[in-house]
């Protein structure tokens, strides 16, 4: 089946909306998905009060969401889905794919924070930039990504894939602050610049930045130089020295941290 939800007007007060997902959607009648609940602050909503829903079955059995319009004051869009897929044509709020182990979502314009938190399975696509702690753990938690793959075209901000142990994550521009802060697993690939702080903490995976990084933390050491490295399934083109660390932090650290040469 398809759905297609139209944001009915501006939203002022953030939506929750984690029942926006093919899971929840599967099998329902236009009547049952415009009634869903949504939290907008203190209070319950049925879904209809800020969509325009349309449903239109297919020959699958796989779900497909397609939102027409900007959501960026919708949280939680696709969070914890295990199938089907979410088309996003305008920007989407925070939390977005939170904790998803299947399915895709792709995002047309910009994601707000928290996006593909603590994921471990599927695709999250954002064709714009993303806010902080994409792939992270949430606070008071050590664990973020574990599996899946979340590709940035654009720029991210702080923290991107704290806590990551395992799966990709694929930035097109430039990020913030302390990028693979605590990673101990996966791949993270910056085609852009970075900060401070990018692998602190980290104990093993891989960070490769292609730009420069503009305060490296202490606690890396040189361990050689390669030539168009190939991470999973990205390649990267040119020298990269190759340094270990955290040492800062781990008596003996697996993470490798690939600055390319200029």
């Amino acid at each position: 089946m398809e759905a297609t939800l139209t944001p009915r007007g501006r939203i002022g007060i953030m939506v929750e909306a984690e029942v926006i997902s093919p899971d929840v959607f599967q099998g329902l009648g236009i009547g049952e998905i415009e009634e869903l609940e949504v939290w907008q602050g203190p209070e319950k909503h049925p879904l209809a009060e800020f969509f325009d829903v349309e449903v239109r079955a297919e020959g699958s059995g796989e779900t497909r969401i397609v939102i027409e319009g900007d959501v960026s004051r919708v949280k939680r869009i696709g969070q914890s889905m295990k199938s089907g897929s979410i088309e996003v044509h305008g920007s989407a709020g925070m939390h977005t794919g939170t904790g998803m182990s299947g399915g895709e979502i792709t995002v047309e314009g910009d994601v707000g924070s928290w996006a593909g938190m603590e994921m471990s399975g599927g695709l999250l696509t954002v064709l714009g930039d993303a806010g902080d702690h994409v792939g992270s753990a949430y606070r008071g938690s050590w664990q973020g990504m574990t599996n899946g793959r979340i590709v940035i075209d654009g720029n991210a901000k702080s923290q991107l894939g704290g806590g990551i142990t395992g799966g990709e994550i694929i930035v097109g521009g430039d990020v913030e602050n302390f990028c693979a802060i605590r990673q101990s697993g996966g791949t993270i690939v910056v085609r852009g610049s970075a900060v401070r702080g990018a692998g602190a903490e980290m104990s093993g995976g891989t960070l490769a930045v292609e730009g420069k990084v503009e305060q490296i933390s202490p606690g890396f050491l040189p361990a050689g130089q390669e030539e168009n490295p190939k991470l999973a399934d990205v390649e990267l083109i040119g020298r990269f020295e190759r340094l270990t660390g955290d040492y800062a932090a781990f008596k003996n650290p697996k993470g490798s941290l690939l600055l390319k040469e200029v």
